[in-house]
């Protein structure tokens, strides 16, 4: 099976088709014509995240491109380990932010762009366009940085994401470039949006997207849902997994897994005071709003994009969503307080992100028999004035910095206007 189709309509493309389009021509967001299955296969057992990856690229991507193809790309995408850390009793964190930018988005980034390498057409320059809450640009940017015949444009609210987080995309120089959009990130993702709607514009740039409502991107990011469950046991010892949830790509992925046969107790999507999802889940009702700023900036969004792509998957029907997700929003207030008593029952450090997932998870933990996975998203290093004040704690990194997050910042601010934008992808495109 090598087919996919919009939200929005019935058209077949392949899946280099959707990969390099990012948004479908109708508006709406790619998924497999057919369901992957994983049937009744099983994980090789005791294997690290690439092994998994190995074994669930070709069933949960079949046909996509030629197995030895499919294979190259996941080694030299996902060469760097996802450990399942239990921190309680049958609690467990499942960090994901061993990668290059320490965020759970090098999974999907990295092999996006290794796949496009693998099947672009030497024809020219194409144009990554980018909008971010926080960690999508600075592992966008990573992935694709110095990549011949790409260049990245990152949109970001400006004051919106922390300074790290800004550094990581600021710094680089050479084929990625910086907009500081005046806004919150909905007002990136809406302007990112229009000007994959505008034809005219989207030719002339080449544009594709590397947003998580690209196929590329979203696809990946289920294997290291296969990973965990392998890891506990797979039907042995199904887990309950808690997922922070902004865009919600995240979660989407592990319901994708989840469907095609990856055994799971259920999901939990922790967010934060930007609640619309978890609305939607009591109500049954979608009322896109303005985002809020919060301790847990990533997950700032109002208008979910991949809400479009959950909805197709379980026919518009919320009550049979609710079968398998259950939402939860965390303060503040409650981010901090996680932090400080998980810190000081086990050592452990939640980033701010991971804590509203963790706190979530605390509230449904009575009802729970099965172990339970919060994903954590983002390294603490990367929220330096979160621990300071919370904790009084100077984070160190779990490695050496890039050289580069050192070096001159160069950004580009812009109002929140299409025709601003389009004057810098055009006179960036001309240079």
């Amino acid at each position: 099976m090598n087919a996919f189709v919009s939200t929005r309509g019935t058209v077949r493309v392949t899946f280099a088709e959707a990969l390099f389009r990012g948004l479908a021509p109708d508006g709406g967001l790619y998924v497999p014509a057919e369901p992957p299955a994983i049937g009744q296969n099983r994980p090789p057992s005791g294997a690290g995240f690439l092994e998994t990856a190995r074994w669930a690229a070709p069933l949960l991507l079949p046909g996509a491109m030629d197995a030895d193809v499919l294979d190259r790309v996941v080694v030299e995408s996902l060469n760097f380990p996802v450990p399942l850390v239990e921190v309680e009793e049958g609690t467990y964190i499942l960090e994901l932010f061993h990668g290059p930018s320490m965020a759970f988005k090098d999974v999907g980034a990295r092999f996006m762009a290794r796949a496009m390498a693998a099947l672009a057409e030497p024809d020219g320059t194409r144009t990554v366009l980018v909008a971010t809450s926080g960690d999508t640009g600075g592992a966008v940017a990573a992935a694709f940085h110095g990549m011949s015949g790409y260049r990245v444009v990152v949109l970001f609210p400006r004051g919106g994401i922390s300074e790290r987080q800004r550094r990581q995309i600021t710094t680089l120089g050479g084929n990625v470039l910086a907009v500081a959009v005046e806004g919150t990130f909905d007002d990136c993702q809406r302007l990112a949006k229009d000007a994959f709607a505008d034809r005219e514009l989207s030719v002339a740039c080449r544009l594709t997207s590397a947003n998580s409502i690209n196929i590329g991107r979203l696809v990946p990011q289920s294997f290291y849902y296969v990973h965990a469950a392998a890891t506990l046991g797979w039907d042995d010892h199904p887990a309950t997994f808690v997922v922070p949830s902004g865009n919600l790509g995240n979660l989407c992925a592990g319901l994708v897994a989840h469907r095609a046969g990856m055994p799971a107790r259920g999901f939990v999507a922790a967010a934060n005071r930007n609640r619309v999802f978890v609305d939607y889940l009591e109500t049954g009702r979608f009322d896109p709003k303005r985002s809020y700023p919060t301790l847990s900036s990533a997950m700032d969004v109002g208008d979910p994009s991949n809400l479009e792509r959950i909805r197709y998957l379980y026919g518009n029907d919320a009550v049979a969503l609710r079968a398998h997700v259950r939402g939860e929003s965390v303060s503040d207030e409650d981010t901090r307080g996680c932090i400080a008593s998980v810190h000081a029952r086990t050592g452990y450090l939640l980033d701010p992100h991971t804590a509203v997932g963790w706190r979530a998870m605390e509230r449904i933990r009575a009802a729970a028999r099965a172990p339970r996975v919060v994903l954590s998203t983002a390294h603490p290093w990367k929220f330096p004035d979160v621990f300071e004040s919370t904790l009084g704690l100077h984070v160190r990194p779990p490695r050496d910095t890039l050289p580069h997050m050192a070096g001159t910042e160069h950004v580009i601010p812009i109002p929140a206007h299409l025709g601003v934008l389009a004057d810098v992808l055009l006179s960036e495109a001309r240079a």
